[in-house]
């Protein structure tokens, strides 16, 4: 079976799984919040010193933004105004739990952003689109450099797993996620090379970051489970490259009109 034949079999269903996949690690951490609400608060109010309000603040803007964001990305409405929100939140927690200063976090969460800029990307019709009806203006479209912009994004997930070592499986994996990274990141057969990347991190995915086997006392438990949702977000943003394509800005497009 030829990929466009799977792409036209599931074509009804895959981005709603994009969709369910990408905003996984919000619903997860918003329930997280709820159950943790002391841990969490006290956590913030210790790090920072900013007293019992501004730390309830927090996390009940954290707890009503995600699950809210989540409800409304799944229903379909103000999907534009929930991923502005999911935005502002990546942003605050990155300051909040020091995200900014650790390079292997600060990238996974840039490349959360990437998922959710190509899903605000699809929530863009070009009939709203300040460039429709101007066929001459349709490579600057706004959404054609939101899905650029995520597909750059989504791709820093990656540069997290390569391993700097000499061992022949290490170089081999190296180099094989290299080429499929640059293959998204300029849109060159962008769906084929985005959908061995979904195939690829799924079982990383599920190989290291197995927070099921681990006892829900032990600290690990906590930490694998948010690097799972993590990961399984930047797979609903590559589920959707494989489902809406590259945009207009890249090497696949330009190739139509050559």
């Amino acid at each position: 079976m030829s990929l466009q034949s799977l792409l036209m079999m599931t074509k009804q269903y895959l981005p709603h799984v994009a969709r369910l996949c990408l905003i996984s690690t919000f619903l997860e951490d918003g329930i997280r919040m709820w159950f943790q609400w002391s841990e969490q608060k006290e956590y913030i109010e210790t790090t920072w010193g900013c007293g019992f309000f501004l730390a309830t603040l927090f996390v009940l803007i954290n707890l009503l933004g995600q699950l809210g964001g989540c409800i409304l990305i799944l229903s379909r409405n103000f999907v534009q105004y929930a991923c502005f929100g999911l935005f502002g939140l990546i942003a605050l927690q990155t300051v909040a739990y020091s995200i900014l200063w650790d390079p292997k976090f600060l990238m996974r969460n840039l490349a959360l952003g990437g998922g959710l800029l190509l899903l605000l990307a699809e929530s863009r019709s070009e009939g709203r689109s300040m460039f429709a009806g101007v066929p001459t203006m349709r490579e600057s479209s706004p959404k054609q450099y939101m899905q650029l912009g995520g597909r750059v994004l989504l791709v820093l997930m990656f540069m997290t797993l390569l391993h700097f070592d000499t061992s022949f499986l290490s170089i081999l994996q190296n180099l094989v996620g290299t080429a499929l990274i640059v293959l998204v990141a300029i849109g060159f057969k962008t769906k084929l090379a985005a959908l061995t990347l979904v195939i690829w991190l799924l079982a990383i995915n599920v190989y290291f970051n197995a927070f099921w086997t681990i006892p829900a006392y032990k600290p690990m438990h906590d930490f694998l489970k948010y690097d799972f949702f993590q990961t399984t977000s930047v797979i609903g943003g590559l589920l959707l490259v494989v489902a809406l394509g590259p945009g207009g800005v890249s090497m696949d497009e330009k190739k139509k009109e050559w």
